[in-house]
């Protein structure tokens, strides 16, 4: 995918509790600096998530490479703080950076932060916005910024939230601000990713947010069925199992030929093993019709075995990169 082919250069990553966003993020983020480019990484819930993922050090509230793509493009990484960003904010726009240092060192900054929680997520997209729209020598000085964002349940109220504030501010530093924020985020150049598994829970939670998303007339991305797993038999035999038709008769002479001991009560145990991955199978297929029916380009990312590492990171990011072209060619 080439970034002049595209105009989306925000990509907010979200999905369930569980599902697995924040490695699909950092799978992106990788997917997005191949050949040559530079991409952030934001994390924005301070689980250092991001720093173990890459093993590297806690990350610092300052982007710090984490990785190096085909064709020397990096990946960095910023772990909000939400204490800095509002110093950067009160520097930004009223020039008070250093009473804000005596404000924090009071304990008021996160007094306020932890009563008005509302503001935090102000302050984060206030940051993810500057780091969108930074220029350099008059080009952006990131080609993507990718965001692990919150989790679906408080998406839409996360990214919408500044709109909110600038409706309270009918002018000045806080209604600019806001209107500028808003502004990258309900663009064309911004789009939101959900992240599901194949259960019920996060398909219904993608729906609903795909829901609250659109009605705030949020930008809404693809959908990433996250560690999805291939079946071990053939369709046919998959439909026959499900439907209880396997039986252990079935199964005997394969047994005796390969000189396994255990009778019919192996047999038995093993249409069971079989019946319920047929019915699992089965059950996820027919939440691929529910995601498919959610009407947003979507790709599925194999379950991978052992940890996840680098490697496993750039095996994701190989996938997500095809489907990256391939939306950019059907554009």
């Amino acid at each position: 995918m080439s970034p002049d082919s595209s105009p989306v250069r925000l990509h907010v990553v979200t999905g369930k509790g569980g599902t697995g966003k924040t490695t699909v993020a950092a799978a992106l983020a990788l997917a997005l600096a191949s050949d040559g480019r530079t991409v952030l990484l934001v994390e924005t819930e301070g689980r250092q998530g991001v720093a173990q993922l890459f093993d590297t050090p806690p990350l610092p509230y300052e982007e710090r490479r984490v990785a190096v793509t085909r064709g020397g493009g990096e990946v960095k990484a910023l772990a909000i703080d939400v204490e800095e960003a509002l110093l950067d904010y009160l520097d930004m726009f009223y020039n008070l950076r250093r009473a804000g240092r005596a404000l924090r060192k009071m304990g008021a900054i996160d007094f306020a932060t932890s009563i008005a929680p509302g503001l935090r997520d102000v302050l984060i997209t206030g940051k993810v916005k500057e780091a969108v729209t930074r220029r350099h020598d008059g080009r952006p000085v990131y080609d993507a910024v990718v965001v692990d964002a919150p989790p679906t349940g408080r998406i839409t109220r996360f990214l919408n939230v500044t709109n909110e504030m600038g409706q309270l501010a009918r002018s000045g530093p806080i209604k600019t601000q806001s209107d500028g924020v808003m502004a990258v985020l309900r663009s064309p150049q911004t789009a939101v990713h959900l992240v599901t598994l194949l259960e019920d829970m996060p398909v219904q939670e993608t729906a609903d947010a795909i829901d609250e998303l659109t009605k705030a007339e949020l930008p809404v991305g693809s959908v990433i069925v996250n560690m999805a797993t291939e079946p071990v038999l053939p369709v046919e035999e998959l439909t026959r199992a499900a439907e209880g038709r396997l039986t252990g008769a079935d199964l005997a002479p394969a047994l005796a030929a390969a000189h396994l001991t255990g009778g019919p009560e192996l047999a038995q145990a093993l249409v069971a093993e079989v019946t319920e991955h047929a019915r699992r199978w089965a059950g996820q297929d027919a939440l691929r019709d529910e995601v498919e029916a959610l009407g947003r380009p979507t790709i599925e990312l194999p379950l991978l075995t052992g940890p996840m590492d680098l490697g496993s990171l750039f095996e994701l990011a190989a996938r997500l990169e095809d489907h990256l072209r391939t939306e950019v060619a059907a554009a």
